[in-house]
């Protein structure tokens, strides 16, 4: 029984930090050229391999920790929701108008896109979105505006926030309009729980209710 127990519980702490982790896991990006950036994201002992293109070539990429750090001050990309701001100054900037393109190497949960001075922009994604947080941030502040189907925003004023993609996710792609430049990145909570996890929970429902039988027909 108690090793039933400890995989029930082992499970369970693997289910609920993907469905309620504070902690985001943001992108690295170490590469980058006209109009593709590759990096990678460190998640929970796993590592999940991340590329983006776009439809137009990138006004700048910031890889590596190196140049000026736009997620300070932390406030638009912190909320009861998202404990921590970006750690490094990775960033992929944009200004001509385009699709972006993110793949992962393995399927996530509910990824994130922390969004830098995205003025007067509008965003349509390919899946519907909620607004995490937001708050004035490096280049002044902004109001994002939910449109009518929440799978996209206008961003009133110089928006500073971070967006989440409710799902399970291999990839996903967003469209954007032009400005002099606008940045993001990209974080994720946990990747998806190996099948493993789950054939271990209903193994250990299993082996809990075959002993409960037993118990019971001990004392009938």
């Amino acid at each position: 029984m108690k090793l039933v127990i400890s995989l029930l519980l082992g499970a369970g702490l693997i289910l609920s930090n993907s469905a309620y982790a504070a902690t985001v896991y943001w992108a690295d990006w170490t590469q980058s050229s006209n109009n593709t950036v590759t990096g990678s994201i460190d998640a929970l002992g796993t590592t999940v391999g991340i590329n983006t293109s776009s439809s137009t070539n990138y006004h700048f990429v910031q890889t590596d920790g190196s140049g000026i750090n736009y997620y300070l001050p932390s406030a638009p990309y912190i909320s009861p929701a998202v404990e921590n701001a970006p750690s490094t100054s990775d960033i992929i900037a944009l200004n001509s108008a385009g699709t972006e393109t993110i793949v992962f190497s393995t399927a996530v949960v509910d990824p994130l896109i922390a969004l830098v001075s995205w003025n007067g922009n509008t965003l349509e994604f390919n899946a519907p979105i909620e607004i995490v947080s937001y708050a004035p941030g490096y280049w002044g502040s902004g109001t994002p505006i939910l449109n009518s189907t929440e799978t996209g925003l206008f961003g009133s004023g110089d928006l500073h926030a971070v967006v989440r993609l409710k799902g399970t996710y291999n990839s996903i792609s967003f469209t954007h309009t032009s400005e002099l430049w606008h940045g993001y990145t990209v974080g994720i909570t946990a990747a998806v729980p190996e099948p493993e996890t789950y054939g271990l929970m209903l193994l250990g429902l299993g082996l809990i209710g075959i002993s409960a039988r037993r118990r019971n027909s001990q004392y009938a």
